[in-house]
């Protein structure tokens, strides 16, 4: 697992470049999208919360990628944990979009390699390492200033490689941590791949639910 010392390195090149973006305006496509409007409706009078998003397939990348954009467009760091795609996919992909990836610190638990970290990303090699993906979260949160975000991507994949059990307490951990940090934390999900049961239990946690519609 990475030192806490090699977390604050990455931090503070990502806050370096944080005083520096103009954060006082939002771009006409995050305007344009519907995460706009439901950060509007949902959160607005929230400086921290916990938002559970649910989408179908189809809408699923680019409800990604507008929340994360929304966010980033305002000058706010933050950490983007990415189960699906690793780290030079998304990095790619995010930067296309107008997305500033100086301000992110990605966690990668999507490429099958060794605990690591390269430039601004933290590989943790699993979706099924659940210790070192917590660490890594809380030293890559703690390490940015009071103002940030944490992205995570997604739910349905940790799913996939975890017991319902070992689910129900990592989404118990996750949104306790949230508050904890006092951080802007958005939670995503594809609806039709998710237990319906933890789907439920997450709500209950989270400050509001926003289902994104779209063909499946």
């Amino acid at each position: 697992m990475l030192e806490v010392e090699e977390m604050s390195e990455i931090a503070r090149g990502t806050i370096s470049h944080a005083s520096a973006k103009d954060g006082s305006a939002i771009s006409e496509h995050a305007q344009k999208s519907k995460i706009f409007d439901t950060f509007k409706k949902e959160v607005k009078s929230l400086k921290d919360y916990i938002l559970l998003i649910t989408v179908s397939a189809k809408s699923y990348q680019k409800t990604v990628i507008d929340i994360v954009k929304f966010l980033n467009d305002q000058g706010i760091p933050g950490v983007y944990v990415t189960l699906n795609k690793p780290y030079d996919i998304v990095q790619r992909v995010f930067a296309e979009n107008g997305i500033d990836t100086r301000l992110v610190i990605f966690i990668d638990a999507a490429s099958r390699t060794d605990s690591k970290k390269i430039g601004n990303c933290l590989y943790i090699g699993s979706p099924e390492k659940l210790s070192d993906m917590s660490v890594a979260m809380d030293q890559a949160v703690k390490a940015l200033p009071s103002d940030k975000f944490i992205v995570f991507d997604s739910l349905n994949t940790l799913s996939i490689f975890n017991k319902p059990g070992t689910m129900a307490r990592f989404v118990h951990f996750l949104t306790s941590k949230m508050r904890e940090w006092k951080i802007k934390g958005v939670i995503v999900t594809l609806e039709k791949e998710t237990d319906p049961a933890l789907l439920d239990e997450i709500t209950q946690f989270s400050d509001a639910r926003v289902d994104i519609g779209g063909e499946s």
